[in-house]
């Protein structure tokens, strides 16, 4: 496990799994989201791994792997793409950029090592080189409206939710000095459960299909091939409907505890011994929204139901159709 060195400024107080190594925040959660969502500090995520891929062939090699159309991206424009198993089953959730000689990932912390065996693997006779930089960059999330500006020469992927840096792990104290003030884990996942976005190893399961996340819309692409898992993607969307679906939930602020990950999902007309219909995959206290959460449910539960997230009622805004 990486430990951020950032854990050392005042007020850090460290993050729990899936997060441990960096700050859940510095004292004042709130005070935090409102500054992410205002475009001012950062947000250390120095525990995601980072791969590199080099050579000549790297990105007509990763589209031959990836649900992403990447053969002829372009330098700088940020993407997001999957692997899958050969039943379509979500495996890892890449978060990428190509500068022009190399393509660099993030991706969730601990996980690079067997996405590298993986794409180690699949080589071939292909003109490329991949590698664990982990060890040499560290990635900050700079929130949308950020006037915070990168070292020169360092990878930046630019998406409408803000800028992930690759920064150079030996900067990465100056750059906090720089440009904070820095802002924990639990404000930035604040804000990634109000706008619906999935995360791998907490929406999903072992069994997880990218329609029932919302993943169809941002890190798949619908119109190419030629990827493992593939023929489950076209079939499921041409022909029918994922078994479950991701819902957000508004729950009721009179609870004191949050429903954490993995807590049972329920009608709220069965009551709390009821047949179980889903679980939370995320929950987060929200500063204008207050409490609110993510889960997977069984399809045909309907839209409209009041749900029970554990014990604490929720209402349910649409992620995925029906």
């Amino acid at each position: 496990m990486t430990i951020s060195p950032l854990l050392s400024l005042p007020g850090a107080v460290p993050a729990e799994a899936p997060d441990e190594g960096v700050a859940a925040h510095y004292g004042d959660l709130f005070r935090e989201q409102r500054a992410l969502a205002q475009g001012t500090g950062f947000v250390d995520l120095s525990h995601r791994g980072v791969v590199t891929v080099t050579g000549p062939d790297r990105l007509s090699w990763l589209h031959l792997l990836l649900t992403q159309h990447v053969s002829e991206l372009p330098p700088g424009q940020a993407t997001e793409a999957l692997i899958l198993s050969a039943h379509g089953h979500v495996e890892h959730a890449l978060y990428l950029v190509d500068d022009g000689t190399t393509t660099w990932v993030h991706v969730e912390p601990g996980t690079q090592g067997e996405l590298l065996a993986y794409l180690e693997s699949m080589k071939f006779f292909y003109r490329v080189e991949t590698a664990d930089a982990t060890d040499a960059y560290a990635v900050v999330h700079l929130p949308a409206g950020s006037i915070a500006e990168p070292g020169e020469g360092w990878a930046v992927r630019e998406t409408p939710y803000g800028r992930d840096v690759f920064v150079p792990r030996a900067e990465l104290e100056s750059f906090a000095r720089d440009h904070g003030p820095a802002i924990g884990v639990l404000a930035l996942e604040a804000l990634r459960i109000e706008a619906h976005r999935p995360r791998l190893g907490l929406e999903t399961d072992h069994r997880t299909i990218p329609h029932e996340v919302g993943w169809l819309d941002s890190a798949v692409h619908l119109a190419k091939g030629c990827y493992r898992g593939q023929e489950t993607v076209a079939r499921v969307h041409n022909l029918g409907r994922p078994p479950r679906r991701l819902v957000f939930l508004h729950l009721d602020g009179s609870e004191v505890k949050l429903p954490g990950h993995g807590a049972p999902v329920r009608l709220s007309s069965d009551g709390p011994d009821g047949r179980q219909v889903g679980f939370v995959t995320s929950s987060a206290r929200h500063h204008e929204l207050g409490p609110i959460a993510l889960a997977l449910v069984k399809r045909n539960v309907p839209a409209d139901a009041v749900l029970l997230a554990d014990t604490v009622p929720g209402t349910q805004e649409t992620v995925v159709e029906p």
